[in-house]
């Protein structure tokens, strides 16, 4: 078993920034990309940006190009979404997945973190 804790969130102004953290814990030996996503209200869940297990930043979805960013702690197993240029369209519940290598299906998600940007 794998969880994940998702930590962050919070209100800003448009143009403001957050950092969202997602750490691991359990038995995380086998997962190999950290994936984030988010669902906007009345939206279905939708891909953000992912990032290798070892810190290498691989893709990002169109509309956080150039104002996302992927990073890890690599002393430890936390992973985190640097989030600029805040729109109030980014507002959504932001959530952290994990999966193996050789699968698309994402194994274990985090409960979440609600971003609010306000205008």
């Amino acid at each position: 078993q794998v969880q994940l804790v998702e930590s962050g969130g919070g209100l800003v102004q448009a143009g403001g920034s957050l950092r969202l953290s997602c750490a691991a814990s359990g038995r995380t030996y086998s997962y190999h990309r950290v994936g984030w996503f988010r669902q906007r209200p009345g939206k279905e869940r939708e891909f953000v940006a992912a990032i290798t297990w070892s810190g290498t930043p691989t893709d990002s979805a169109d509309p956080v190009k150039g104002r996302f960013t992927c990073s890890k702690d690599t002393t430890k197993n936390t992973w985190y979404l640097h989030m600029y240029s805040l729109k109030p369209e980014d507002t959504a519940v932001y959530y952290c997945a994990i999966r193996s290598s050789g699968t698309t299906n994402w194994n274990y998600w985090g409960q979440g973190t609600q971003v609010t940007v306000s205008s």
